[in-house]
């Protein structure tokens, strides 16, 4: 019996009808995400660009976000040697993709691992700001931590003297809106210009500290105020900051580059 005489009420007519219907629209979606994933690409590309831009408080003056993201250095840091490398190109390296890929990453041990990353990529891209001389200007350096419900992923650019904070700033997070999410607010992000990462004796200080800072406390250069009512948000950004600015972050990479040895 061809198809047109079978009856409406047929489970055969209904089973070929349905299974038609989903190959055409699967196909359609296939077809859609295909045409559509340049443009996926270059709004991921934008995105990055306006974030670091933002982040290293440059300010437009009538220029596109790409013209002036072509004025960043976009360099590989080896993290295992705190040098620069050419191991990848820069620009093409997926950074996200290697952070979870056993082949280009290795886990951290659980006594270290303070931001709950679980693992660590070798290679990390950075961009730098040089100035007419070729010295650094100020240095932006991809960050990610876990916060109560997600892992914030975002950039910290510092001043050429690798120390002190420009901004922080994140492009990726799932904290509570209003409590954690404030981590988006734009006047608690002003507060970080002007912090410090590193104490007298090297080591990593900066930190967010519950009821505000003291501004009558000597060490307040290191201290930024928590987030109100979002105490595991906080928690996560201080360590964050302190895992990958110490020893198995950036730590190596920034002391390099003040020395002129990376």
């Amino acid at each position: 019996m061809a198809f047109k005489d079978l009856p409406n009420d047929s489970i055969v007519k209904t089973v070929l009808v349905a299974t038609t219907l989903c190959l055409v629209c699967s196909v359609a979606v296939s077809a859609a995400a295909v045409y559509l994933r340049p443009a996926q690409e270059a709004n991921k590309l934008a995105d990055l660009q306006r974030n670091i831009v933002r982040v290293a408080d440059v300010p437009l003056e009538g220029r596109s976000v790409q013209e002036v993201f072509a004025e960043f250095e976009a360099r590989l840091v080896d993290l295992e040697t705190g040098t620069f490398s050419d191991a990848k190109d820069p620009l093409e390296y997926d950074q996200r993709k290697a952070s979870k890929d056993p082949a280009q990453a290795e886990v951290i041990p659980a006594s270290e691992d303070i931001a709950d990353v679980k693992m660590r990529e070798r290679y990390s891209t950075v961009y730098l700001i040089r100035d007419a001389a070729g010295a650094v200007e100020k240095i932006i350096l991809p960050v990610r931590g876990y916060g109560l419900w997600s892992t914030l992923w975002g950039y910290l650019a510092l001043e050429g003297d690798a120390d002190t904070v420009v901004g922080l700033s994140f492009y990726e997070h799932a904290e509570t809106p209003g409590l954690g999410g404030e981590v988006d607010n734009p006047t608690w992000k002003a507060l970080w210009d002007g912090k410090e990462v590193y104490g007298e004796d090297g080591d990593v200080q900066i930190r967010l500290v519950k009821g505000g800072v003291d501004h009558s406390d000597p060490s307040n250069k290191h201290k930024m105020d928590a987030l109100s009512g979002a105490t595991l948000t906080s928690n996560g950004v201080t360590n964050l900051l302190q895992y990958w600015m110490g020893e198995n972050g950036y730590k190596p990479f920034l002391k390099n580059l003040r020395e002129g040895k990376a």
